[in-house]
C-alpha cells in the first residue's frame, strides 16, 4: 500500500470517528449553554486536553518545525513565545474570565458598560482574529496535501482547503461545543503520540545525544555554527535596527496574544467551577510544554536528516518539514515501508490537528456573532435561545466560506507566521479591553470601544502596509509594492496603541459605574454569582 493510500485511509478513519462523536454530541445539545459551553460539563483535565488540542495548531506542528529547520535558533523563539504566553493567561485571565462571563469575551465587558456598542466591537474583533487564525490552518492543509500526494497544481490545494472548510462547518453546526471539545481531546492524544514517536526515532538515530543532533543540523544547514545562534531570520546584520524591532514585536505578540484569543477564552466557560478553570490551564500548560520541547527535536531533526534545501524545495515556507522528517526517519530506522507508514500517520495527525483547531475557531466566531451581535445588538436582547443557536449555525457557514476563499490566496505564507499575526491582533484589541475591564475601576464604554477598535484597526492597517502583503519576494502580492511599515509583525506599535486608546477613551468620557465594578470585582475573584456556580 502506498503512503498516499494509507494516509487517505487513516484520515478517513479519523474523520469518520470524529463525525460519529459529533453526531453523538448533537443529541445532547439541547440549549444555548450546551451549544456554546458544552453544558459546562467538562472536568479540568478534559478541558485542559481540549485546550491543548485547540492550541497545538498547524502553526505549532507544521510551522514551528519548519521555521526551526530553516532558521535554527530563531525558529525556536516561536515555541518559547507560545509557551510563556500561557503564564499570562493563567495569572491574569483564566479564573477571572470564567467567573465574570457566560459564553463570550463580550459578556465580561458588557456587564459594567453599555452593552450594544461594546458587544458590537467585541464581535467584530473576535471574527477578525478568528479569520486570521483560520487562514493559517487552511494554508497548512494545502501544503500537506501537496506533499502527501505530490500535487503541484493550485486546484488540488484549493480543493483540500474547501474540504477542510466543509468538515469544520459540519463539526460546529452539528456538534456545537460538546462535539468540538471531544474532537479536540482525540486530536490532542493523536498529536502528542505522533510527535513523541517521531522524536524518539530521531533521538535514537543520534544515540539520544542532543549535541550530536544539533551539530549535524548545523552542518547540513550549510550555515555551520551560525545556525545555532540568533540572527538567521530576525535581527540579521542586513536588517539592522528594523530586524531587532521586529523580533521584539514578535515576542510581544506571542506572549500577550494567547490571553486575547477568542477560541481559547471560550474554553474557560466549559467547566463548572473557577477551580476547574485553573486546573484546565495547568493541564494545558503541561501538555503544551512537553509538545513545544518536542518541536525542538522535530525542527533540528528535519534540518539534520532531510536538509534545509530539500525542505525549502518542497515548500519554501517550511510547512512540510515535519512530514518530510517522519518519512525520512521512518526509512532510516524501519526501511521504505516504515517511511511510508510514518509519513501517512503524521500526515493524518496533521489533518486531525487542522480540523480540530478550525472547528474551535469557527465556533468562537459564530458564537460571538450570534450571542453578541445578533441576540444583543440586532435583537436588543429579545432573541430566544433557539433563534440564537440557529443564527450561530448559519454564521458558521458564512465564516467558513470566507476563510476558505482567503486561505486559497494565502498559501505562500508560513503558517506559524500567520498565527503570529493573529496573536498580534488579539493582543492589540482584545487584551487591553479585558484587562482594563477586570482591573481598572474607572474604565467605561468609550474606553472599551476605543481599545478594541484602536488596537484591532492599527494592527490590521499596519499588516496591510507591511512587507507581508507587498514589496517583498515572500509577500502575499509580489507584483506590487505599497508597503511603508517596515516590520512584519505590528505588535510593538499596535499593542501599546490599543492600551493607549483604552486609556484615552476612558479619560475623555464622563461615564462612571463604581457599583458595577465592585460587583464584577467580587464576582471575578470569588466566583459568587458566576454562571454554573453555586
Amino acid at each position: 500500500m502506498s503512503h498516499e493510500t494509507l494516509a487517505v485511509v487513516l484520515f478517513l478513519t479519523f474523520v469518520a470517528a470524529t463525525l460519529a462523536i459529533t453526531v453523538w454530541a448533537s443529541r445532547n445539545t439541547k440549549d444555548a449553554t450546551d451549544f456554546y459551553a458544552g453544558g459546562r460539563s467538562f472536568s479540568g483535565a478534559q478541558n485542559g486536553m481540549a485546550i491543548g488540542g485547540d492550541y497545538m495548531s498547524a502553526a505549532s506542528f507544521l510551522g514551528i518545525a519548519g521555521l526551526i529547520a530553516l532558521y535554527g535558533y530563531d525558529g525556536f523563539l516561536y515555541s518559547i513565545g507560545f509557551l510563556v504566553a500561557w503564564l499570562v493567561a493563567l495569572l491574569l485571565v483564566a479564573e477571572l474570565l470564567r467567573n465574570s462571563g457566560r459564553f463570550t469575551m463580550a459578556d465580561v465587558l458588557a456587564f459594567r458598560m453599555s452593552p450594544r456598542p461594546v458587544r458590537t466591537a467585541a464581535g467584530v474583533s473576535t471574527i477578525a482574529v478568528s479569520i486570521f487564525y483560520l487562514l493559517a490552518q487552511m494554508v497548512g492543509a494545502g501544503a500537506l496535501v501537496a506533499l502527501l500526494f505530490g500535487f503541484t497544481g493550485e486546484f488540488a490545494k484549493a480543493a483540500t482547503i474547501v474540504l477542510v472548510g466543509a468538515l469544520m462547518i459540519v463539526y460546529v453546526v452539528v456538534g456545537g461545543m460538546k462535539g468540538t471539545t471531544w474532537v479536540q481531546i482525540v486530536k490532542a492524544v493523536l498529536l502528542m503520540g505522533g510527535a513523541t514517536l517521531v522524536t524518539i526515532l530521531v533521538l535514537a538515530k543520534f544515540g539520544f545525544n542532543l549535541s550530536t543532533l544539533l551539530g549535524d543540523a548545523a552542518q547540513q544547514s550549510g550555515k555551520s555554527g551560525a545556525f545555532l545562534e540568533p540572527g538567521q531570520r530576525y535581527a540579521t546584520e542586513e536588517q539592522g535596527l528594523t530586524g531587532k524591532l521586529d523580533l521584539i514585536s514578535l515576542g510581544l505578540a506571542l506572549v500577550l496574544g494567547t490571553a486575547g484569543l477568542p477560541h481559547i477564552l471560550i474554553r474557560f466557560y466549559t467547566v463548572p467551577t473557577s477551580r476547574d478553570a485553573r486546573k484546565s490551564v495547568l493541564w494545558g500548560i503541561g501538555i503544551i510544554g512537553v509538545f513545544y520541547l518536542l518541536t525542538l527535536v522535530l525542527g533540528f531533526g528535519a534540518a539534520a536528516l532531510v536538509g534545509t534545501k530539500e525542505i525549502a524545495a518542497a515548500n519554501p515556507a517550511g510547512n512540510t518539514a515535519a512530514p518530510q522528517l517522519a518519512q525520512r526517519v521512518g526509512e532510516l530506522v524501519l526501511g521504505d515501508a516504515g517511511g511510508t507508514i510514518l509519513l501517512a500517520i503524521i500526515a493524518a495527525v496533521a489533518f486531525a490537528t487542522i480540523l480540530a483547531v478550525v472547528a474551535g475557531l469557527t465556533l468562537a466566531s459564530s458564537s460571538s456573532f450570534a450571542h453578541d451581535l445578533y441576540a444583543h445588538v440586532f435583537k436588543k436582547g429579545k432573541a430566544t435561545e433557539r433563534q440564537e443557536v440557529r443564527v450561530a449555525r448559519i454564521s458558521a457557514f458564512v465564516i467558513g466560506a470566507v476563510s476558505i476563499v482567503l486561505g486559497i490566496y494565502a498559501q505562500r505564507l508560513n503558517v506559524a507566521f500567520l498565527v503570529a499575526l493573529a496573536f498580534a491582533v488579539a493582543a492589540s484589541g482584545n487584551l487591553p479591553a479585558i484587562l482594563f475591564s477586570l482591573f481598572w475601576k474607572r474604565f467605561n464604554t468609550a474606553g472599551a470601544v476605543s481599545a478594541i477598535y484602536g488596537g484591532l484597526g492599527s494592527a490590521v492597517l499596519l499588516v496591510v502596509f507591511s512587507p507581508v502583503v507587498s514589496g517583498s519576494p515572500k509577500a502575499l502580492f509580489t507584483g506590487v509594492d505599497f508597503s511603508w511599515f517596515p516590520l512584519e509583525n505590528p505588535g510593538i506599535v499596535s499593542i501599546p496603541f490599543g492600551f493607549l486608546c483604552g486609556w484615552l477613551g476612558t479619560m475623555l468620557s464622563r461615564e462612571r459605574n463604581p457599583a458595577k465594578y465592585a460587583e464584577i470585582e467580587v464576582r471575578s475573584l470569588t466566583g459568587a454569582g458566576a454562571e454554573g456556580t453555586g
